[in-house]
């Protein structure tokens, strides 16, 4: 080691830097100045970063990365999403109204939307982010268990260090590793970095016994964090209260200093059940520059954070299963209440990560507030973390889309095993053939590639229309757990106004359902609710139930000409079959509103109802990306691929809402003729039996079944029990005479046959139908059916025809 050579200095030159000055050598050329970047008699004053940049894994300032690509002119292959109306329950009959004026989340891929009042990239303050109330953690859907609170006396660190893996520059625009153990020299917990000169220093500052400010007692050190050492302490003037005092990793860096202060001024304010309470902000001497260093008094959270419990799972399942996918999502549902909190209040948090969220008994909270900024702040440095950070945050700063982005990332690092980062470059989401849980619930799989896009503007931009959407997925997902549906009102859509797909096909086609035909489904869709704001609303909303001819003709001459009009009048001229005339309105409200949703939705209306499933196919398939937590996107997706002949994407699709809400008796139908198509006539009949007693659509359910026992068997695979069992659905069904009598001539038919077959000559003494389980009983049955459906019959051709199956059934005798 060299002495240090600059006048008056007694220090050591130290990995290149001297461990008193903190100065590098002179070069030969500036024997007689400092170094380039000295400070007056310290270490090189590292430039304030103004610029986003990408972070270290412990949340340094983050380092400059290379600029975002521009925009592709369309989105990636796959779910794309669009922009939604705010929520709300259902409303009015004809035209639906919600309660709350729409707000664009996201802009189809040809019109990037700008919000009222924000930046195309979400930098404004959201419009529709609602003041947050205290509630129970889980939506009321999940029970998390409780974490127990910890003794404060039992997590203060014995020993507390700062691993040598974790010690990294403070300089932003440095970053490297520092205080390493290098061959036989142990590694150093203060000096200055051998890279850029800047002192870094990994002891805590603080003792035990030490008083900060005359109040606070130090009791130890809890942790290290991206922003300094964390001390638990007692507050002498409230009766020993511990808080937390929050300290700096280096009491020499300008810019960690700054960032406390910027905590100290705008957060003091803060007040969230979710989001850790700021206290107050002192000042306490360093012990080794006797320069005044700032601490952040913050509430004490003595409960366990995420990553712990993560880590614990992930080591207990063999690195295997994260947490509960209920629970991750409960616990995103949380942070988003406090995102929309802050957002309301124009402030960014930027640093979200299983790390700086805490569970305490039944509650959820956010610490370690270092990062959060103001949305309008253009000049602070930006603190986040590689994986979590959105890509544009080198380019174009932070903003609530990229905000809500970690809330993507972190929900994903907890719903599965998932590394977000690799050395210093951010991991995808891997695809669901490798993630089970990504395959079973495609739903939650789009909600993550919505939530992640890369490009910010088809993000979610508003933290009450995320959570809408992810209570959405969580309801899908309780309801596979639990077997039983948990349906909601749709805060985007009305309810499903009829069922399509209910009527049976004629007997001899073979089939057990009639095909529904394109404007059956059209009928059968829910109708996006109307925005209450609009001039039109309350016209809207007093129109009553007349054709659709006479209808449009009011729309046509309504008092007021607005985008709800004009979305009302393209409704009913599709469900007219003027399809043609519908492009017209639906283009002005495109071109006048590029972020709502609702004139694509209606294309894909006009695609299914013009006998064009492909496209239809293609509209939905994006707006259910970019909703992936309604049903009605689903159903209309499961709609027109059925029509496009995909039985086994619509069957799924189909059952997903089904289990989730079975007011959606169009699903259960649905899924019922897809099983059929892919040849699971059990399947069918247990899915048409799941519709509630209550449910008009009760009798065609159970009718339906019936009609699959026996409808196109093959004889040979029938069985007594088959068709002892379809009789005696249907004599519980309750039908009038006619329809009784024509099914029961065909159970009676197929029990004819499969006697014919010599499976038998009688059933035990059974009954089918009122009748003996034999041929010559079933014989006799078939004939009364016959002549009373006979006798009923208006047609005099109908009459003959069955008078005669009545002569050829019945049973031969000698008289």
């Amino acid at each position: 080691m060299d002495q240090c050579s600059y006048p008056g200095c007694t220090g050591t030159v130290v990995d290149g830097y001297c461990d008193t000055c903190g100065m590098a050598p002179p070069r030969p050329s500036q024997a007689s100045q400092p170094s380039a970047g000295g400070s007056l008699g310290g270490a090189p004053a590292p430039a304030v970063q103004s610029a986003p940049a990408a972070p270290a894994a412990q949340s340094a300032p983050a380092a400059p990365a290379a600029p975002f690509p521009p925009p592709p002119p369309s989105p990636p292959t796959g779910p794309a999403p669009f922009p939604s109306v705010p929520s709300t329950p259902a409303g009015a009959a004809m035209f639906p109204s919600a309660p709350s004026t729409p707000v664009g989340s996201a802009p189809f891929p040809s019109a990037p939307f700008t919000a009222p009042g924000s930046h195309p990239s979400g930098r404004g303050r959201g419009s529709s982010s609602t003041r947050s109330r205290r509630g129970m953690l889980g939506a009321g859907l999940v029970e998390v268990p409780p974490v127990p609170y910890r003794d404060p006396s039992q997590v203060v660190m014995r020993n507390p260090q700062v691993p040598e893996e974790k010690r990294f520059c403070n300089n932003p625009q440095c970053g490297k590793p520092v205080g390493r153990t290098r061959g036989d020299r142990p590694g150093r917990t203060e000096g200055f970095c051998p890279h850029c000169g800047t002192r870094f220093s990994f002891t805590p500052k603080l003792r035990e016994g030490e008083l900060v400010a005359g109040q606070y007692e130090v009791k130890g050190c809890l942790a290290h964090g991206g922003l300094g050492w964390i001390y638990l302490a007692a507050d002498r003037n409230l009766d020993g209260r511990w808080v937390v005092l929050k300290g700096l990793l280096d009491t020499m860096d300008a810019e960690a200093l700054a960032a406390a202060e910027a905590e100290r001024r705008f957060l003091i304010g803060v007040d969230h059940p979710n989001i850790v309470k700021i206290i107050n902000f002192v000042q306490h001497p360093d012990p080794v520059t006797r320069s005044m260093v700032g601490y952040i008094v913050m509430e004490y959270v003595g409960g366990e954070s995420l990553q712990d419990m993560l880590r614990r799972r992930l080591r207990e399942s063999g690195n295997t299963e994260a947490l509960p996918l209920t629970h991750a999502i409960a616990y995103a549902l949380e942070i988003l209440r406090a995102f929309a909190y802050l957002h309301d209040r124009g402030l960014l948090y930027c640093d979200l990560k299983p790390a700086n969220v805490i569970q305490v008994e039944e509650q959820l909270k956010l610490i370690d507030l270092g990062a959060v900024r103001r949305i309008d702040d253009m000049d602070s440095a930006i603190y986040g973390t590689i994986g979590y950070q959105a890509p544009e945050i080198a380019t174009d700063g932070p903003s609530i889309s990229s905000d809500l982005y970690t809330v993507g990332r972190t929900l994903a690092v907890l719903s599965f095993p998932f590394s977000p980062a690799t050395r210093d470059q951010a991991t995808p989401l891997p695809p669901p053939e490798q993630v089970p849980v990504l395959q079973r619930y495609d739903s939650f799989h789009r909600f993550l590639l919505r939530a992640t896009h890369p490009r910010p503007e088809l993000r979610f931009q508003d933290a009450a229309e995320m959570a809408d959407q992810l209570r959405g997925v969580l309801r899908e997902v309780k309801a596979d757990e639990d077997g039983r549906p948990y349906p909601a009102l749709s805060g985007l859509f009305g309810p499903e106004r009829t069922a399509a797909g209910t009527a049976l096909a004629p007997e001899d086609s073979g089939s057990v359902f009639a095909t529904p035909a394109p404007g059956e489904f059209v009928s059968a869709l829910p109708v996006p609710l109307v925005d209450p704001g609009d001039p039109a609303a309350s016209f809207l909303a007093g129109l009553t139930a007349r054709n659709p001819g006479e209808l449009a003709d009011v729309l046509r001459q309504a008092p007021v000409v607005s985008p709800e009009t004009d979305l009302a009048l393209a409704r009913v001229l599709i469900e007219q079959g003027n399809g043609a005339e519908a492009d017209a309105p639906l283009t002005r409200v495109a071109q006048e509103r590029p972020w709502d949703w609702r004139p694509h939705w209606y294309r894909g209306v006009l695609a299914l109802a013009s006998g064009d499933p492909a496209e239809a196919v293609r509209i939905f398939d994006e707006l259910y990306g970019r909703m992936p937590g309604e049903e009605a996107t689903k159903l209309a997706l499961a709609f027109a691929r059925e029509r496009a002949g995909d039985f086994a994407g619509a069957a799924r699709l189909y059952g997903t809402v089904w289990r989730t809400d079975t007011s959606y008796v169009s699903a259960a139908f649905g899924l019922a003729r897809t099983r059929l198509a892919g040849g699971d006539p059990a399947g069918a009949t247990g899915v048409l039996d799941q519709v509630p007693v209550a449910s008009t659509h009760r009798v065609a359910a159970q009718l339906a079944t019936v009609a699959i026992a026996v409808r196109g068997q093959d004889p040979a695979r029938l069985s007594a029990d088959a068709l002892l069992l379809a009789g005696h659905r249907l004599e519980q069904i309750g039908l009038d005479a006619i329809r009784f009598n024509r099914m029961a001539a065909e159970v009676l038919r197929a029990a004819l046959a499969w006697l014919g077959k010599g499976a038998a000559t009688s059933v035990n003494g059974a009954t089918l139908l009122g009748a003996p389980f034999t041929e010559v009983g079933i014989r006799r049955r078939l004939e009364q059916t016959y002549r009373a459906l006979a006798r009923a019959s208006h047609d005099p051709d109908e009459r003959h025809e069955l008078i005669d199956r009545a002569n050829a059934v019945r049973p031969r005798t000698w008289i």
